[in-house]
């Protein structure tokens, strides 16, 4: 129709709140899906529990011995932060245990509030450095987002959505992933913010 894209293709983007990788690639994705008339459905994972399925760790931990390494790639992330003058700043308490916040998107989900949940909980804990592994600030910053925190965290009590944040990790491990941010184009792996190109040539190809 003129004027008006119609989505008939998607990609997966899976992600933790905990990662701020997931963070600038959530900025980036807008932009993308404009470009290609593709959607991006988020897949919330447990960054920590794939780390223990793929036996995998954090660069901090994975090149502590290595500084170089370490400071490269704070320098590249650096980079990417300002190419793309995204609002980004370091959370002075990272890394936050963000199972909680994961539980929460999940529930999110199933209570139809899952864009504005994702959308609050990146701005808080990569642009405002909250201290989003306090339920009580998570509960202020939800409220102030025109959310229900009180359905929303009792909700991420559920036992299903615990099982179901568990089984979404499961899969994307049996699915080759191993970090965030991941995507899935189909069967295709792309993995990281770097990855970010090739993942818009796949798109604009299908």
């Amino acid at each position: 129709m003129d004027g008006e894209f119609l989505m008939t293709k998607s990609f997966q983007f899976l992600f933790d709140f905990g990662g701020p990788n997931s963070y600038l690639a959530h900025k980036m994705l807008p932009d993308i899906c404009a470009r290609t008339g593709a959607e991006a459905v988020y897949i919330p994972i447990s960054l920590g529990g794939l780390f223990k399925l793929t036996n995998n760790q954090a660069p901090l931990m994975r090149y502590a011995e290595t500084p170089a390494k370490r400071n490269y790639e704070m320098l590249e992330f650096d980079r990417f932060v300002k190419a793309h003058a995204l609002p980004f700043k370091m959370n002075p308490r990272f890394p936050i245990n963000s199972l909680q916040l994961m539980r929460g998107a999940i529930a999110a989900q199933h209570l139809g509030s899952f864009a504005p949940y994702v959308n609050a909980v990146m701005a808080a804990m990569w642009e405002d450095g909250a201290d989003m592994g306090d339920a009580q600030i998570v509960a202020t910053v939800l409220d102030a987002a025109g959310l229900d925190s009180a359905a929303l965290l009792a909700k991420a009590e559920d036992p299903s959505v615990k099982a179901e944040l568990i089984a979404n990790t499961e899969d994307a491990a049996k699915r080759g992933a191993f970090g965030v941010p991941t995507f899935f184009v189909g069967d295709e792996i792309y993995w990281g913010k770097e990855r970010l190109g090739q993942l818009e040539i796949a798109l604009t190809t299908l």
